[in-house]
């Protein structure tokens, strides 16, 4: 049976469906998530970009603010904007590796969690070193560490959810 052939039978179809499917429902996420925080890791969410946003908003609220504090606000907002992409990217990980089900009663594997945190880290280190290569940017490993902590504090905090909810 030709590749053309089985496309045309319902059988075929409902089989590429099958294996489709949980790709799209489980990876998909994550991956579309990935693709954020690159297309972040432009010029768009520099530096420079970012600050005539967060300077004229503070300015706003309190006009005799200090250059250096809205330098101190700035980093902070964007180091914070690290923790929170990366705990996001971490539980889609977690949730695309682990394939929950309703009323899943698997317990908890910390295994599951590790192979999360390894592949946001992974993509952490990737995603700085992509940076480098744009001239608004810079590729810091403190970023690599802020996103692998963002990533950990997510997945802890879906674990402590878990307990509290004696899902495991």
């Amino acid at each position: 049976m030709t590749n053309l052939h089985c496309l045309e039978t319902l059988d075929c179809k409902s089989r590429l469906v099958s294996r489709v499917w949980p790709f799209l429902r489980y990876w998909l996420p994550a991956i579309i998530w990935m693709i954020i925080i690159f297309s972040g890791s432009t010029d768009v969410l520099s530096a420079h970009r970012t600050s005539r946003f967060i300077g004229p908003f503070l300015r706003w609220f309190k006009p005799d603010i200090s250059d250096q504090t809205i330098a101190r606000v700035q980093l902070v907002v964007r180091k914070t904007g690290h923790l929170s992409e990366y705990a996001v990217l971490a539980l889609l990980l977690w949730y695309a590796r682990r394939k929950p089900v309703r009323n899943d009663q698997r317990p908890w594997r910390w295994s599951e969690a590790a192979i999360a945190l390894a592949i946001a880290g992974a993509y952490s280190a990737t995603d700085e070193i992509h940076q480098s290569f744009i001239p608004s940017r810079q590729g810091q490993v403190s970023d690599v560490l802020i996103d692998l902590s963002g990533a950990a504090i997510g997945l802890l905090l879906l674990w402590a959810f878990g307990r509290w909810r004696k899902i495991w």
